[in-house]
């Protein structure tokens, strides 16, 4: 069964706020679905019309404008940015490596480079610099940073507590400044330094049963390098 109501008195508020200008139309209702539908013919270029449905207490409104006899509907869409690790050809990166604590640092150094290999980076287009210790890789990822050579720093280190305070000191040194080296010259720096409360918590993270870290970090510094190249310039 079929019903017909006059649009005069169906939602007014919402046609209200949806700024619908009223012509003569109808509001019909039929089958068991419980589902209205209001359609108003235009009359002349640029007139609106809209098609209403409603289930239940939900109202869902439907806007298509008419110009000289042509519908368009335009929809918004959410654009999503991130960085392909298969889009490696071409992106150059510098690897910061601390010399302390070398028998952590160097497998985290081979698992990187292990991780640039397979994602097809040429080895023309990595540099390797030895700094002394975990405190000054921020100083050396800011400057190789700025040097607008490399699309990602990948910064290695490994600090390892002991009995005084020096590894506080170290370790958040050396977090603060492969931030602030990424931010002051605009280039991604990950950070890829171990902080670790004994050597076998270390080792254990450079190729032990926790994986090697370094291998992750470069596989961050290819998805990173690969958004600011492809997204963000």
């Amino acid at each position: 069964m079929a019903l017909s109501v006059s649009t005069d008195c169906i939602l007014p508020n919402l046609q209200s706020r949806l700024g619908f200008v009223h012509h003569d139309g109808q509001h019909s209702s039929s089958g068991s679905r419980n589902i209205l539908h209001l359609q108003n013919a235009p009359k002349s270029p640029g007139s609106l019309s809209f098609s209403l449905s409603v289930r239940a207490s939900e109202f869902e409104p439907h806007i298509a404008v008419q110009s000289r006899g042509r519908s368009s509907s335009q929809t918004a869409a959410v654009r999503h940015l991130t960085g392909s690790v298969v889009r490696a050809h071409g992106l150059r990166f510098a690897v910061v490596v601390a010399r302390f604590n070398e028998i952590v640092t160097k497998p985290l150094l081979e698992g990187a480079l292990g991780t640039f290999k397979n994602y097809s980076v040429q080895d023309e287009d990595i540099d390797v610099v030895w700094v002394p210790g975990s405190f000054e890789i921020g100083v050396v990822a800011a400057r190789l940073g700025k040097s607008g050579k490399y699309h990602a720093i990948l910064c290695i280190g490994a600090v390892i507590r002991g009995d005084t305070t020096h590894y506080d000191a170290v370790a958040n040194s050396a977090a603060s400044g492969v931030l602030s080296a990424g931010l002051d010259s605009g280039v991604p720096c990950i950070f890829g330094v171990l902080t670790c409360d004994d050597m076998d918590q270390a080792l254990n993270r450079a190729g032990g049963k926790s994986g090697n870290k370094g291998a992750e970090a470069a596989l961050t510094a290819i998805e990173m390098a690969s958004l600011f190249e492809h997204h963000l310039k």
